[in-house]
């Protein structure tokens, strides 16, 4: 059977730490983040062949998502969320990316904070 259409990979509630805001406390302590990335591709070459080497690895994005947000640094939400973004939308199969990061705590009163931010290539 030929596949025809685009496939979706959902990256769901990645729990992650890093360094996150300008105020003092922020700056010297890990804060914790939610990331979701919603990745659309072309499948077609790996549902036909189940050849990984023809697939989007999803496994190789989350590592790179994963080693970028521990080893840096962020003021920004905003920041943070476009460099994890590109790293979403970075294959070349890749027609849409959508990412969702969380901020929780970071404000009294509300459960968390996020951004999402968005690509078509």
């Amino acid at each position: 059977m030929q596949l025809n259409n685009p496939a979706v990979i959902k990256i769901k509630n990645l729990r992650l730490r890093t360094y996150i805001g300008i105020k003092d406390d922020e700056i010297n302590n890990k804060q914790d983040v939610v990331i979701n990335a919603k990745i659309h591709y072309s499948a077609n070459d790996a549902a036909n062949s189940d050849d990984m080497d023809k697939a989007l690895n999803y496994r190789t994005i989350t590592k790179k998502i994963i080693a970028l947000v521990e080893q840096q640094r962020f003021s920004l939400l905003e920041k943070l969320t476009a460099d994890v973004l590109a790293l979403a939308a970075e294959h070349p199969s890749v027609h849409y990316a959508e990412v969702e990061i969380d901020k929780p705590y970071a404000l009294r009163f509300a459960d968390s904070v996020s951004l999402t931010l968005s690509v078509n290539k």
